[in-house]
């Protein structure tokens, strides 16, 4: 009797232990989708698959390799470096003085059109050595003010071309907009007959309708002693100011591009594009250069042999790994071994 009472003892303690120890256990309940079990395509990389594939990215990736370089090299563009030329000699050695002083900016620059430009050709300007990307110039501008004239006073994040000495809100405020790009072109064919710019349409439509405000009017804005750049209409509202709404999208890289405006009339080879320019944009405080440059479109956009190259590299490289492994294929082959050993060829079974 004795003997029998431990041991119904035990077994009704173990017995109530386990489901404790299972209610306690930090093991995931089974699952097909956790385990990896679920049906799956699991590919063996033979050699006649791994040729295979190569050949089929070349044979897709040179063709459009040679259709973009091919439109890339179908634009045609114009550039010209003024920034050093248009400096006066005697002020050659003294850069920002002159663009600080009261001396004339104007500058007549000659233009050749080596090959037909059909319209529109683009204008743009270049400028080197700028970055816009700094985090700070970036931060300074305030969105809010630039789409509500009820948040004009809204220029905290604007410093230090925030406000004017005496407290009043300038709009549009932050260093982008006081930098504004104000160098102008004027163009005109070797007959003096003068080329139109048109500057509508040249900011993007999002920005026009979304981010600058029909009721916004530029107020105090390159009204003190530190002129920044370019000056507004303050009769005119700021969704309508597109350079100012080209310049304020700002660019990544200190290289960038800027459209000024389009040239609605077909352009010759031999023609000639007198040029006749203000050069009152400082970059010379920081050793940078200024383009003036002239560019049709393809349909892959403007001249930019990148992709075209890009294409033709990956192509070329995977042509090149395709002969390669056929070689080695064919001159020292290499048995395969049975697929049906892997682990997901066998039946439940054989595990």
């Amino acid at each position: 009797m004795n003997s029998s009472a431990p041991s119904s003892s035990t077994g009704g303690l173990g017995s109530a232990d386990a489901p404790i120890s299972r209610r306690n256990s930090k093991r995931p309940k089974y699952s097909r989708f956790t385990q990896q079990e679920l049906p799956a395509c699991k590919p063996i990389l033979t050699p006649k698959w791994v040729i295979s594939t190569f050949l089929l990215v070349s044979i897709v990736f040179i063709p459009i390799g040679v259709v973009a370089l091919f439109a890339s090299r179908d634009v045609v563009e114009i550039v010209d470096r003024y920034d050093a030329e248009c400096i006066p000699t005697n002020f050659r050695n003294n850069t920002l003085a002159y663009i600080q002083g009261p001396e004339d900016k104007t500058c007549n620059r000659t233009l050749n059109v080596t090959k037909n430009m059909k319209q529109p050709i683009f204008v743009y300007y270049q400028l080197d050595g700028f970055y816009q990307n700094h985090r700070r110039y970036v931060r300074s501008r305030s969105d809010q003010q630039l789409r509500n004239p009820a948040n004009q006073a809204t220029t905290g994040p604007c410093s230090p071309e925030g406000t004017t000495p005496d407290g009043n809100p300038i709009v549009p405020c932050g260093l982008i907009a006081w930098s504004l790009f104000n160098d102008t072109y004027q163009l005109a064919h070797g007959n003096q007959q003068q080329l139109t710019i048109n500057k509508r349409g040249i900011s993007w439509k999002s920005d026009r309708d979304h981010k600058f405000g029909r009721n916004v009017y530029p107020r105090n804005f390159q009204n003190g002693t530190l002129i920044g750049g370019g000056r507004l209409n303050s009769s005119i509202p700021l969704s309508e100011q597109e350079d100012l709404i080209v310049w304020m999208r700002t660019a990544a890289l200190p290289t960038f591009r800027k459209l000024y405006g389009r040239i609605e009339t077909n352009l010759q080879a031999g023609d000639v594009i007198h040029v006749t320019l203000q050069n009152r944009y400082n970059t010379y405080s920081f050793n940078g250069k200024k383009r003036l440059v002239l560019s049709t479109a393809s349909w892959l956009g403007g001249k930019n042999d990148f992709i075209g190259i890009a294409y033709l590299t990956v192509g070329g490289l995977c042509f090149f790994l395709a002969m390669v492994f056929s070689l080695i294929y064919l001159i020292k082959p290499r048995q395969l071994g049975d697929p049906s050993y892997l682990s997901w060829n066998r039946n439940s079974g054989g595990h």
